[in-house]
């Protein structure tokens, strides 16, 4: 496995590393050890798959706070995506930064999110199914999210006419809303 830090401390991509031969290949996509050798958090709690039916489906930007956060291994199984996550720790020096990776079912890319981050995605494909890997049990009284076109964070969407959204996520709070009723 190959680890590569983001810009966003504590943020990596992992890369698999393939050995191949005339069947194809193997590699791993989860190492106890390895993660523990990067400082990650290697504690999973459970798995989620999300299937999405159409190409421009947006999901986010979600995330769970004290004393419930979470860290999140994410990888596109079938499909592809536009995975995006913001640094909410404010402690951070790239607090209220995102960053977009292009995760598909052909570069076997995963994404590593820690404790402290919003996630989100939008699919690039119809029929994309995620997975996701998580370090804690879903809280729903710990759930939250932000908007996924929040002009604080100024997150770069690929453009759909057709864009698909539940209400739900389209009517999260802006961060200066959750700042003003001291939420944040």
């Amino acid at each position: 496995m190959i680890f590569k830090e983001t810009v966003l401390k504590g943020a990596y991509i992992i890369e698999i590393e393939r050995i191949e031969d005339n069947r194809g290949f193997f590699a791993r996509s989860w190492c106890l050890q390895e993660f523990i050798a990067h400082g990650l958090n290697s504690k999973l709690a459970q798995c989620n798959i999300s299937f999405n039916k159409k190409k421009g489906t947006l999901r986010g930007m979600h995330y769970q706070t004290a004393p419930y956060e979470e860290a999140k291994i994410v990888r596109c199984t079938s499909g592809s995506i536009y995975d995006v996550i913001i640094d909410l720790r404010s402690y951070s020096k790239t607090f209220k930064q995102w960053l977009a990776v292009e995760l598909s079912s052909e570069n076997f890319k995963m994404l590593y999110i820690p404790e402290g981050f919003a996630h989100g995605f939008q699919t690039l494909e119809d029929d994309t199914e995620v997975l996701y890997f998580m370090t804690e049990f879903y809280h729903s009284e710990c759930a939250r999210g932000l908007r996924w076109d929040d002009p604080a964070f100024g997150i770069k969407w690929p453009y759909f006419l057709d864009r698909v959204i539940s209400y739900k996520d389209a009517n999260y709070p802006l961060w200066n809303d959750l700042i003003i009723k001291g939420e944040i």
